[in-house]
């Protein structure tokens, strides 16, 4: 059997808007530049992106409805194997996001979504993670389930924003947590603070992404204190929209860890192809090519 990724988590389709200029206040104007319906969702754009990487692809998550069924089916058909995606006589998920050139403002649904009773995503596949070579899980849906199926299968995964003590962080191999999260979820907690916490708690990999500032990586340390973590400043290059790029550093976390990179060469190959992610717009029809993220890894000298 020819290996694969298992990609589980959001697929949904994004109505993405490009701005003119910044994004306008209340009562005001502004100008739309470009408009575009594609595949979206933390596990869309990851396997989109991937896909361009040359990986071989199996996913599973998220129902697809009558507004982006026939979208998301026809994007992955040449890209992935999408069999375990279930169709259901509902919207789907749509999210609609307002972009400029340093921010992104999202809308959606996701109350209705979460409050309808019936869930609007499957379970993670057993035979699907028994048969891929490594996964990538994300912690919206059955995160217990798909921690627990990559442990029995012994099947490495990369994850993305979750808590310091649930499982998914505890058994995971990377999980990369974003600056909007920990600041969400832990307001008033010291970064550093965080990171032992998060670090004590797994054998894994854990990188802080911190947008545009350095972002912080290591593992759990041998002394009381733990190990400060390491940094790397992010690639400066010229941003046109930042819509995905967490999901693109996240498929940065599964390539690395489909190819068994070092943690070092990890975070320097998931920085890249985030940062390239967002010179482009949209991701979707212009995802990042291998020899570009390669090409801007060999720019810098700190290996």
């Amino acid at each position: 059997m020819e290996k694969y990724v298992y990609m589980y988590g959001q697929i949904m389709s994004t109505q993405s808007f490009l701005l003119k200029g910044g994004f306008p206040s209340a009562d005001n104007y502004a100008e739309i530049r470009e408009r575009y319906h594609l595949v979206g969702g933390e596990t869309g754009t990851a396997a989109a992106v991937l896909a361009s990487l040359g990986v071989k692809l199996k996913l599973g998550g998220t129902h697809l409805g009558t507004l982006n069924g026939v979208l998301i089916s026809d994007y992955f058909k040449d890209k992935a194997d999408i069999s375990e995606l279930v169709h259901e006589d509902f919207d789907g998920v749509v999210d609609y996001v307002f972009i400029d050139k340093n921010t992104r403002t999202c809308f959606g649904e996701w109350e209705k979504l979460y409050g309808r009773g019936k869930p609007f995503y499957e379970p993670p596949c057993e035979e699907s993670i028994k048969n891929a070579e490594c996964c990538g899980i994300d912690p919206s849906f059955y995160p217990e389930i798909s921690s627990e199926l990559c442990r029995k299968y012994n099947k490495p995964y990369a994850t993305i924003d979750c808590a310091y003590d649930s499982e998914i962080n505890r058994h995971c191999t990377v999980n990369a947590i974003s600056h909007e999260y920990l600041k969400t979820v832990y307001p008033d907690t010291d970064i550093e603070e965080l990171f032992r916490l998060y670090t004590d708690n797994t054998d894994g990999l854990v990188i802080f992404t911190m947008g545009e500032k350095e972002l912080l990586y290591g593992r759990k340390g041998a002394s009381p204190t733990g190990q400060p973590p390491k940094r790397f400043k992010p690639y400066s290059l010229d941003i046109v929209s930042t819509l995905g790029a967490g999901d693109c550093f996240k498929a940065g976390t599964v390539y690395a860890l489909y190819n068994k990179m070092s943690d070092d060469d990890t975070v320097r190959f998931a920085s890249a192809l985030a940062g390239i992610a967002c010179t482009k717009y949209p991701i979707a029809l212009n995802p990042p090519e291998l020899s570009e993220v390669t090409a801007l890894t060999e720019t810098r000298n700190d290996k």
